[in-house]
């Protein structure tokens, strides 16, 4: 290992395995003396095993038409259990806020007669859908998976980045790192107590299942897929196959007097919860998008008569806006009279005049974001500029306001990479994942952290050529879970069950062109790491 960090650089970023003199955090004492026994060589080849066997799997994402395997990195990143108590409580805290706000803009919207946010945010925002207003759920859960975005500051401390409340994405790779990790390191995991993971999909199911209709006592539960050609296909079939349930696309069902029905080879079978992959604008072409053809004609009115349960609800994107980011922590004091355990990254609204006036005269120091951008596009960062996208910068947001923030380019914590044949520095994020089951709101230990793998790169979607890390969460020197009791290896593997399945098409029916532009180009844009993994 010494190798391996010679010549290690240090920068402002606070990175989470070494401190600024080089001297090991304690959450990696246990881990470190294992890295330090293997050569540069050795880990490479774990890497490049790695690799291997999550192309085998399918675990890939596609950049220009090209397929490759989601990397991952062999570098774990660890949490001690004090950081994750806070991160736990933070994020349930800010679900638990969103899920106020998203019942309150549907329904009474006390939020905006109290003057708490503004009524023009809220009806200006490309996500606030009409067509469900006054809808509520069955059990009251509009958030039944949500993904908070965080980042670590380069004085320690934790901020949420954004908010995902629609479909958020990448908890398969949580899931698959785990598993890959514990035959790459089998020896660290033997000495560690690491919080398991393997638990989500029974979770999820368990929410689901509580989101069925009123009266309905054994409630089958489906994943509805845009198709194979959606670059999170992996994901739903594995959530899909853990869970037990049906996987589905649109074609596969049929609303009937006000309730949904499967197609099955031994006729309708009632569907009561849909754990939907699909953006808003293709679910029901009679309510939006009337060209879709990943949707279910007449789903917007079963939902609205309580014939299904739509996981996640219409319309949650709204949470989502980048603007109405700026107003959680005072939603949070709000509905739940508390003060925010996370705070934001701080930000302008630049729709706002002031506010406005000083980010035009610092639009090279800062991060200009769409409020309604994904997967890192459209995100100009300020110290990395030219001149003449700056000036097609102010352009924009001088024509649309409303549309951009901006924050400080803030230098994201960074965890060591095995980069080539050693390991450096590189830029980590952490997306946690909570599930909602309308009485407690879940968080799963750790989540996925991504790591941006070019040299000082910020943006760690993998579209923009990122990667991961498994996120371990420290509970304890006790004797480890059986998740993570190995079987000594010097090759990495995935199980067999991790493979996405191969599903056949309903009979007679093919994908045409139009049909596969539609799955392309949704891509889930409700969800960045959608449209990069």
């Amino acid at each position: 290992m010494a190798d391996l960090i010679a010549d290690y650089p240090t920068s402002a970023a606070y990175d989470e395995m070494l401190d600024a003199h080089g001297q090991v955090r304690q959450p990696y004492a246990d881990l470190y003396p294992i890295l330090a026994h293997m050569s540069a060589e050795e880990l490479r080849t774990l890497s490049d095993s790695l690799a291997s066997n999550y192309f085998d799997a399918g675990i890939t994402f596609d950049v220009g038409g090209v397929e490759s395997p989601f990397p991952l990195d062999i570098v774990p990143r660890v949490l001690p259990r004090e950081d994750w108590t806070t991160i736990e409580a933070g994020v349930a805290q800010r679900v638990r806020a969103l899920e106020a706000f998203l019942d309150d803009t549907y329904t009474h919207g006390r939020a905006i007669n109290d003057g708490v946010i503004p009524r023009v945010l809220v009806s200006s925002s490309t996500h606030f859908q009409r067509a469900v207003q006054g809808i509520r759920p069955p059990n009251g859960v509009r958030i039944h998976v949500g993904g908070i975005d965080l980042i670590r500051t380069p004085e320690g401390d934790v901020r949420v980045l954004e908010d995902n409340v629609r479909v958020p994405s990448g908890v398969s790779y949580v899931i698959t790192n785990r598993s890959a990790m514990i035959s790459a390191l089998p020896r660290a995991f033997r000495n560690t107590r690491i919080r398991p993971v393997s638990g989500y999909p029974n979770r999820l199911l368990a929410a689901l299942r509580a989101a069925a209709p009123a009266g309905v006592d054994n409630p089958t539960v489906v994943v509805l897929t845009p198709g194979v050609y959606n670059s999170a296909y992996f994901e739903h079939t594995l959530l899909a196959r853990s869970m037990g349930v049906e996987l589905v696309e649109g074609r596969d069902l049929e609303c009937r007097r006000g309730k949904v029905y499967m197609r099955t080879t031994e006729g309708l079978e009632r569907v009561d919860v849909i754990y939907r992959r699909v953006d808003d604008d293709f679910l029901d072409p009679v309510h939006f998008r009337p060209d879709s053809m990943l949707g279910v004609p007449g789903l917007v009115n079963a939902v609205r008569t309580g014939g299904v349960a739509l996981a996640n609800a219409l319309g949650n994107g709204i949470a989502d806006d980048k603007l109405v980011y700026t107003y959680v922590p005072d939603l949070i004091r709000y509905y739940l009279d508390e003060e925010p355990v996370i705070k934001n990254v701080d930000t302008w609204r630049l729709e706002e005049p002031a506010a406005r006036e000083e980010v035009m005269d610092r639009l090279d120091e800062l991060v200009v974001k769409p409020v309604d951008g994904s997967g890192g596009k459209g995100i100009v960062i300020g110290p990395f500029a030219t001149t003449a996208e700056l000036d097609a910068l102010r352009e924009r947001v001088t024509a649309d306001p409303r549309g951009w923030i901006a924050q400080p380019m803030v230098q994201l914590s960074t965890v060591p990479t095995l980069i080539g044949d050693k390991l450096a520095p590189r830029h980590v994020d952490l997306r946690p994942f909570a599930v909602n089951n309308g009485e407690e709101v879940y968080v799963l230990p750790g989540g996925l952290t991504r790591v941006a793998l070019p040299e000082g790169e910020l943006v760690v979607n993998s579209s923009q050529g990122g990667g991961s890390k498994d996120t371990w969460v420290l509970a304890g020197s006790s004797r480890p879970p059986a998740e993570q009791r190995p079987v000594e290896s010097r090759t990495s593997s995935l199980p067999d069950n991790l493979v996405a399945p191969s599903l056949p098409r309903p009979t007679g029916v093919g994908m045409d062109t139009s049909h596969k532009e539609q799955v392309q180009q949704q891509q889930q844009s409700v969800d960045p790491e959608e449209a990069s993994c």
